[in-house]
């Protein structure tokens, strides 16, 4: 679900996120883009497996086709133009887009080992992409009554901001699934079709838009070393 967060000091030590056996999380990276449907099957048997204790933690990094995705929240009004397949996403929040450009990371943590804390989590996440932002010299950050990460656009207008990043997380049985989605060089003009999650009066950017001409494995080196920073050690997937 998009989650609306206030900050939280105690989570800010980052100590609740991080494991205290220090075991790594997998890091896999998709070469090609994922079915949707597929994907989320995926996720719920790694959920399965890690709540059993069959498995361990997990984040993936990969791309969707365009496609477009309802939360729980989803007004039919906002979807303006179905141009693309649309999918029930079983997350909270309202209608986004996911294709070609954009890095979708579903990230599959053991809560019971980081705190048990969910409003904690999602300010690890948002600030997972906000440091990664900073990395690039992209100044980002949370903004009271709006979901996701956010940059000021002053060139657009007085207290114009877009939208470059969406946080949508669930939890079952204390372990994560869904995640981030982070615009690196999407077809902006594929989110026309919709109401991007409920947002009328502001915008949506990304890397490319903002000038930035990065290829994906640069933005996923960010991530990863930013991930660890803030969740711990990772491990790259066996082939």
């Amino acid at each position: 679900m998009e989650v609306l967060t206030n900050l939280n000091e105690a989570c800010q030590s980052g100590a609740k996120l991080r494991r205290a056996d220090a075991r790594p999380v997998e890091w896999r990276i998709f070469d090609a883009p994922l079915d949707y449907e597929r994907a989320l099957a995926m996720m719920d048997e790694r959920v399965a497996a890690i709540a059993a204790g069959a498995a361990g933690e997990a984040v993936w990094l990969l791309e969707h086709p365009p496609l477009y995705t309802a939360g729980t929240s989803a007004r039919a009004e906002d979807l303006l133009n179905p141009r693309f397949p649309v999918f029930a996403a079983g997350r909270g929040g309202q209608y986004t887009y996911h294709g070609p450009g954009q890095r979708v990371a579903y990230v599959m943590l053991d809560l019971t080992q980081r705190g048990r804390d969910i409003r904690c989590l999602v300010q690890g996440l948002e600030q997972w992409v906000i440091d990664t932002l900073a990395a690039h010299n992209i100044t980002a950050g949370r903004r009271d009554g709006r979901v996701g990460v956010w940059v000021p656009r002053p060139d657009k207008g007085l207290n114009r901001e877009d939208k470059i990043a969406a946080i949508g997380v669930r939890v079952r049985k204390w372990i994560t699934f869904h995640g981030i989605s982070l615009n690196v060089a999407p077809d902006l003009s594929h989110y026309d079709g919709i109401v991007p999650c409920g947002i009328t009066d502001q915008g949506i950017t990304s890397f490319e838009d903002l000038g930035l001409l990065l290829s994906m494995p640069e933005v996923d080196s960010v991530l990863r070393r930013r991930f660890e920073a803030i969740f711990g050690p990772t491990a790259s997937a066996r082939p």
